[in-house]
């Protein structure tokens, strides 16, 4: 067999149908170097969660609807004696405008182990009908925030005597 060859006299190249994979394993490996040095530095956005130690304290008699862990809602105003009176969700609505003053609050206290979601639903159907003022009741215990001569558990406190 003879080879072709080319008008110089040289044989002529052979065409090749593979990639050389060596020019982008080295851009590959100074855009990884590029990305492990900047990376540290960027700092990520810090969100200031409310902690329920700094919760504001909740108005004289607000309106209160409770949701229970199987998903019943009822309402009372937070006066000494109120009874909580059940109401369906989808009058709980009209039910809590016709009571409602103006400025007056409403805060929905839901039982730790009901999902999200109704809580929201139910806050969203409140807010859709007007209710402006609207909250959501926690429980503030006394070691979120302990006062500012406190000492940690365990520590002996300046301001009290020892015990003997």
């Amino acid at each position: 067999m003879s080879s072709v060859r080319s008008s110089s006299g040289r044989p002529a190249r052979r065409l090749k149908n593979e990639i050389n994979v060596v020019p982008y394993i080295d851009v590959m490996l100074v855009l990884l170097i590029i990305f492990m040095v900047t990376a540290p530095l960027i700092t990520p956005g810090v969100v200031e969660l409310p902690s329920v130690g700094q919760a504001a304290n909740v108005p004289a008699t607000p309106i209160e609807v409770q949701i229970t862990e199987d998903g019943k809602i009822s309402w009372r105003k937070r006066e000494a004696g109120a009874t909580n009176i059940p109401v369906e969700r989808s009058a709980l609505a009209q039910t809590i405008l016709a009571e409602l003053k103006p400025d007056q609050p409403v805060v929905i206290a839901a039982d730790g182990k009901v999902p999200y979601e109704s809580v929201m639903k139910v806050m969203d159907d409140l807010r859709k009908n007007g209710v402006t003022k609207l909250g959501l009741l926690v429980d503030q215990k006394s070691e979120a925030a302990p006062a500012p001569n406190a000492s940690p558990k365990g520590a002996p406190n300046r301001n009290t005597p020892p015990k003997k």
